[in-house]
């Protein structure tokens, strides 16, 4: 299998495995988005890493299989394409991308979708498709210029050229750079502290903040409303106020 999906302790690992960069080809992407709507309709996985291995996260998409489409074939792929990465975009739980090495293309896409980034100090990442005659098209000209501003967005865009972990950690486009070796540790410890959070709560922030940012504040603002009235109906809500009121801040446990 080109992507597998393992579960212990809350946390599920999207782990690419396409010896020897990852590349995203057809059947990486529709794996991909199969096991993101497994993970999304699990309830023992209550967070997610993506992970590419040691090495490389995934160095883009397979340029051979692309050079072999035509404007017809791209026109039928082009929406599959967003649907496998909009499917881990859409994961209700934390996500945290573990970056090692090269996330280059459809990799540093992939990465985006992520509520989190942690890189490697060997880590380079950047959305290189203008050097093929091409823009990003698994969601790299919306979800970057988003997260990043659009100026430095399209400075990444228009140029093609990949950026170091110092680099990118500056720009915001990972939130957090550690030694190569340590990557998936730390990816997998952010996660399993939001496993043991409450995880209604969490669906509903995430939801709130990702509605806000793809339209306008009014929504947002009803987006917000509705979720924090909905969360006095659960039973995380009831056990998180008892224990700020009997044993004093942070002392909750949701699981």
């Amino acid at each position: 299998m080109t992507v597998t999906l393992e579960v212990a302790d809350g946390v599920g690992t999207l782990r690419l495995d396409r010896p020897p960069m990852n590349a995203l080809d057809v059947a990486t992407q529709d794996r991909l988005r199969e096991l993101a709507e497994e993970a999304t309709r699990r309830d023992d996985v209550r967070a997610v890493v993506v992970y590419g291995g040691e090495k490389v996260f995934a160095a883009g998409a397979d340029i051979k299989e692309m050079q072999a489409m035509d404007h017809a074939a791209m026109v039928l792929r082009a929406r599959a394409l967003q649907d496998s990465f909009t499917a881990v975009a859409r994961i209700p739980k934390p996500v945290v991308a573990a970056v090692t090495g090269y996330a280059l293309g459809g990799g540093c896409e992939l990465a985006l979708c992520a509520d989190y980034r942690i890189a490697g100090e060997n880590a380079k990442l950047g959305q290189p498709e203008i050097l093929l005659g091409l823009i990003p098209g698994a969601g790299g000209t919306q979800r970057l210029s988003r997260l990043i501003g659009p100026s430095k967005a399209k400075d990444l865009i228009f140029t093609g050229r990949q950026v170091k972990a110092d680099e990118a950690l500056a720009l915001g486009l990972v939130d957090r750079v550690v030694p190569a070796g340590e990557v998936y540790e730390a990816a997998h410890a952010w996660a399993a502290r939001l496993a043991k959070g409450p995880a209604i709560a969490l669906r509903a922030a995430k939801e709130a903040v990702d509605t806000g940012l793809e339209t306008d504040i009014e929504t947002g603002l009803a987006v917000e409303r509705n979720w924090f009235a909905g969360l006095f109906a659960t039973e995380d809500r009831e056990r998180g106020m008892r224990s700020f009121v009997e044993e004093g801040p942070g002392k909750a446990k949701f699981l």
